[in-house]
C-alpha cells in the first residue's frame, strides 16, 4: 500500500491552514460589515455571487468546464439548501456571538457528525468515539455556562445549530461524492443558491459607503478562495491529516476579536474550547484507526 509522498502531505496542511486563516477573515468581515449597516441577507448575496467568478475560473484551469455537468441535481439542490440554512446560522452565530466563542461552537462539527452517523447511516460507532461525544458536549457546556448569564443563549443555540446543519453537510457531501467531483459539487451549490439569494436580496437593497461596499465584495471573495483552499486540501492529504489545522481558526477568532472589536474571550473558553477540540481531534483519530483497520483486513482477504 502507498502512502502519499511528503511533499502532498506539507501541500494539503498548507493549504488547509490558509483556508482556515480566509475563512476566519470571512467572518471577521461579515461582522465589520454587519457593524456598518450591512444585513445578513446582504453578506449572504455577496458572499455566494462573488465566489462564482473564482470557482468558474477554478474548474477552467484545472478540470475543465464539462466536469460540471452533472445528473444529480436533485442532490446538488438538497445540498444547496442545507448549506444555505448552515450559512445562515454560522452568521447568525458569528452577528450574536464574539467571534472566538462562535468559532468554538463551530469545533463540534465532529460530534455532530458522529452522532449523526450513527443514527442516521447506522455506522457503527463504538464505546470510545460516544466518550468522546459526551466529553465534547461537556466542554460545551463549560464554554456557554447556562444559567449563569455571561454567554447568550441565542447565540449558543444557532452556533450549535450551525454545526449540526455543517455535519448534516458533510454526510451529504460524502454521498454526493461517490460519482461528483468536488469541484462538480462546489460549483453547483454556489450556482442555485444564487436565485433565492438574490430574490431576498432585492427585499434588503440599501445605500453604504464605498468602504462597506469593498468589505461585502471581499467577504465574497475571501470566502469563495477560502472554499477552494479547503477542496484543494484534501487533494494532497488524507481528510484525517488536514481535519486539526481547522482548529488554529480559534487563534484567528482571538486576534479579529480585540483587534477589530475590542474583545477577549470569556473565561469558559480557556477551559471548556481545549475540551471539545481534543472530543473533536479523539473522533478524528479513532476513524482514522478504523479506517486502516479495514483497509489492512481488505488486504489480508
Amino acid at each position: 500500500m502507498s502512502s502519499a509522498a511528503p511533499e502532498r502531505i506539507f501541500a494539503g496542511l498548507g493549504l488547509r491552514l490558509l483556508s482556515v486563516g480566509l475563512l476566519a477573515s470571512m467572518q471577521a468581515l461579515v461582522k465589520l460589515a454587519e457593524a456598518r449597516g450591512a444585513s445578513l441577507p446582504e453578506t449572504m448575496f455577496f458572499r455566494q455571487a462573488c465566489a462564482v467568478p473564482l470557482v468558474l475560473a477554478w474548474i477552467a484551469a484545472g478540470p475543465g468546464l464539462a466536469s460540471i455537468r452533472t445528473r444529480r441535481i436533485g442532490a446538488h439542490l438538497t445540498r444547496t439548501i442545507v448549506g444555505l440554512m448552515g450559512m445562515v446560522c454560522t452568521f447568525g452565530a458569528v452577528l450574536l456571538l464574539p467571534l472566538a466563542e462562535a468559532m468554538t461552537l463551530q469545533f463540534t462539527v465532529p460530534i455532530f457528525a458522529t452522532i449523526l452517523s450513527a443514527l442516521v447511516l447506522r455506522e457503527p460507532t463504538g464505546r470510545h468515539r460516544w466518550a468522546a461525544v459526551v466529553l465534547g458536549f461537556a466542554g460545551v457546556l463549560i464554554v456557554a455556562q447556562p444559567g449563569s448569564g455571561a454567554f447568550p443563549l441565542s447565540g449558543a443555540l444557532v452556533g450549535l445549530l450551525a454545526a449540526l446543519l455543517v455535519a448534516v453537510i458533510a454526510i451529504l457531501l460524502r454521498q454526493i461524492g461517490r460519482t461528483e467531483p468536488a469541484a462538480t459539487t462546489v460549483f453547483w451549490f454556489s450556482l442555485l443558491s444564487l436565485p433565492p439569494l438574490g430574490i431576498v436580496y432585492l427585499f434588503n437593497l440599501q445605500p453604504h459607503d464605498p468602504a462597506t461596499w469593498a468589505i461585502l465584495v471581499t467577504v465574497g471573495l475571501v470566502g469563495g478562495l477560502g472554499q477552494l483552499a479547503i477542496t484543494a486540501s484534501v487533494r494532497f492529504a488524507p481528510v484525517a491529516t488536514v481535519v486539526p489545522m481547522d482548529y488554529s481558526s480559534l487563534i484567528w477568532g482571538i486576534a479579529y476579536g480585540w483587534l477589530f472589536f475590542g474583545t477577549l474571550p470569556a473565561e469558559g473558553i480557556w477551559i471548556g474550547a481545549p475540551v471539545i477540540i481534543a472530543s473533536g481531534l479523539y473522533i478524528v483519530y479513532r476513524e482514522h484507526v478504523l479506517q486502516r483497520r479495514d483497509t489492512d483486513r481488505a488486504i489480508g482477504d
